[in-house]
């Protein structure tokens, strides 16, 4: 008797993607979560890097913002043509270009982790404390190098709403711990593939 091979799962069965502001916990939690799930864990930002060998702060510097996104669409792109299981990492501006929207909303299931822009602030700034042991952690920010707190509360501002319109799941996580978003977020996905 032949038995017919299984259909392969839906993207939103086998992929969590995480978009939100810098600052907001994505690698935390998404290291987090590959590792309970036993997915791959990919970094959009760190994809870019790999790709080009040169930092995020290095990519802005030759070529400006302008030159960066296009290698972080088609780091993003690299990253979903992989078939496996995996917890991805969204760049915060990724969202910003619509062909990018358009491939996060069929890649699985988009968890905006939302932060207030106080903590945004806060965060970042622990990170570039951290900096000063580790100067990588400071290369993946060059947009925060001037006035970080203006910054961050403009670019809030202005992504919220895409957030919002790409999000299947939003996670406020001011209040939380990085252990205790992972369980939101794995709650949130289950429910939701719970009504399908």
């Amino acid at each position: 008797m032949t038995v017919p091979a299984a259909a392969p799962a839906p993207a939103e069965a086998r992929r969590v993607l995480l978009v939100g502001m810098m600052g907001s916990g994505k690698t935390t939690v998404g290291e987090l979560l590959a590792r309970r799930l036993g997915w791959r864990y990919v970094d959009s930002d760190a994809e870019v890097e790999a790709s080009t060998g040169r930092t995020v702060k290095e990519l802005f510097e030759s070529g400006g913002e302008q030159a960066f996104r296009p290698l972080e669409s088609k780091a993003l792109a690299a990253a979903l043509d992989d078939d496996r299981p995996a917890i991805v990492s969204v760049a915060g501006g990724a969202v910003l270009d619509p062909a990018n929207r358009a491939l996060l909303r069929r890649a699985g299931t988009v968890v905006w982790l939302r932060a207030r822009p106080e903590t945004l602030l806060r965060r970042v700034q622990a990170d570039s404390e951290e900096a000063e042991h580790d100067p990588r952690v400071a290369d993946h920010r060059p947009l925060l190098e001037h006035d970080p707190a203006g910054t961050l509360a403009r670019l809030d501002r202005e992504r919220r709403p895409i957030y919002r319109e790409v999000a299947d799941l939003v996670v406020d996580v001011d209040d939380l711990d990085p252990e205790d978003v992972a369980d939101r977020v794995l709650r949130g996905v289950e429910t939701r593939r719970g009504h399908r």
